[in-house]
């Protein structure tokens, strides 16, 4: 499917998704985003594709949410805004959730500024790798409003409380390398070749079983919330699935082959 506000790419069953409002830092509007839930269903429904990497098309990652649409939310009749606000609010969970969940190994790969939304966008993809350019700032705050998109969820796993407080409280600016001594980006690039590392680390993690990736990400994302007991219920019904696929049972043929051979 061709997209107007962003781009999307397979190659070597690797898909690239481009955030494509360079003029705009790629704020998301509200039609950018049926676009991306969209694009992001496409990818995670593909068994061809092994591995997603998401970036930002010029100087930034990703902005925030599009202001014009704020405007326009704050000009509906006073009836409406609550009710219309839920409805979007629903649109960007599901758009946050589709990243978070999706079966396969997800890499940001920041190029620019990411902020607000941008910033939680990052966040929920498994791994970040950014550029000596990206920055990120939660500024919610200084729109009056609070952290829409996944910070209060995901940041706190990667800084942990205090720090999650101190930088959604201030919506201060964090520059790369604080972003890596915190813990919020895993991998630093150089801008020339941000994509194209994060592309081949995208395709390294691919290299995975796609069940034993999708299950193993399914279980690890709520480990934080369930028991022991539960993980390793969850665990044991996992490793049934795994027993039946196909790519154990080639694993595990191709180990006995070299053991025979070299026992021969």
């Amino acid at each position: 499917m061709n997209y107007a506000l962003i781009e999307l790419k397979m190659e070597h069953g690797i898909a690239t998704l481009t955030l494509n409002r360079p003029d705009k830092r790629n704020a998301m509007s509200d039609a950018m985003r049926g676009e991306f839930i969209d694009a992001l269903e496409s990818v995670c429904a593909d068994k061809a594709i092994r591995a997603l990497v998401l970036t930002g098309a010029g100087k930034g990652f990703c902005a925030g949410g599009d202001i014009s649409g704020m405007q326009k939310r704050m000009n509906a009749p006073a009836g409406e805004v609550g009710f219309n606000g839920w409805h979007r609010q629903q649109r960007v969970h599901h758009a946050q959730a589709l990243l978070h969940t999706c079966p396969k190994p997800v890499i940001a790969a920041v190029n620019g500024a990411a902020s607000g939304l941008g910033a939680d966008t990052a966040l929920a993809c498994d791994f970040i790798i950014a550029s000596e350019w990206a920055s990120f700032t939660w500024s919610y705050i200084h729109r009056g409003i609070i952290p829409d998109g996944g910070a209060m969820y995901f940041l706190p796993r990667r800084v942990g409380l205090p720090m999650a407080k101190q930088l959604i409280f201030t919506g201060r600016k964090v520059d790369v390398d604080e972003a890596l001594s915190l813990g919020i980006v895993d991998r630093k690039a150089p801008s020339e070749s941000l994509l194209a590392d994060a592309q081949a680390w995208a395709a390294q993690l691919g290299q995975a079983s796609p069940t034993a990736l999708a299950l193993t990400k399914t279980i690890l994302n709520q480990s934080f919330e369930l028991s022991s007991h539960d993980i390793f219920a969850q665990g044991s019904q996992a490793q049934g699935i795994c027993y039946t696929s196909s790519e154990h049972r080639a694993s595990v043929e191709a180990f006995l082959a070299k053991t025979a051979a070299r026992d021969e």
